[in-house]
């Protein structure tokens, strides 16, 4: 099985507003980027996003250690979403879960494969590498977002 470092990140102007994500995909001595946004979005959701993303550029299953600094997608998607499923994609309150259909996507993403996942938190702004390029590349995506109106 492949190993591949991910690094994830969103950024959004406004909160609501135009929004992106970013992630550095490392295997070996090979490096891949992406990025994407879109406007009329959120914080959470260009989180959520990243990560769908770089894993639907895995072409074979691989293990994954996913470094992000959103423990809004971390918990979420390792402690959280047992629960919601269980009770019908609500939340302990009862409400309807906010941005159910990221999750589910995501959820299809790392239930449907057959991927390794190891998902590491790390703090964001502070230095690491990885989460800075991730950054720089969810702002360039904001930026790609507003040249092209969306």
């Amino acid at each position: 099985m492949d190993h591949v470092e991910i690094h994830t990140d969103g950024a959004c102007k406004g909160n609501p507003g135009p929004g992106g994500w970013g992630v550095l995909m490392k295997s070996g001595r090979h490096v891949r980027e992406l990025c994407g946004g879109e406007l009329g979005t959120t914080n959470n959701r260009m989180e959520l996003m990243a990560v769908i993303q770089a894993l639907a550029a895995l072409k074979r299953p691989c293990h994954i250690v996913l470094y992000l600094d959103s423990e809004y997608v971390r918990k979420g998607i390792t402690e959280w979403i047992h629960g919601w499923k269980a009770k019908g994609w609500r939340t302990a309150a009862k409400q309807p879960v906010k941005n159910v259909d990221l999750w589910q996507q995501l959820d299809q993403a790392v239930s449907g494969s057959a991927h390794v996942i190891e998902w590491r938190w790390v703090k964001g702004h502070a230095g690491d590498p990885g989460n800075e390029r991730a950054d720089a590349l969810a702002n360039e995506g904001v930026s790609k977002a507003l040249a092209q109106g969306g």
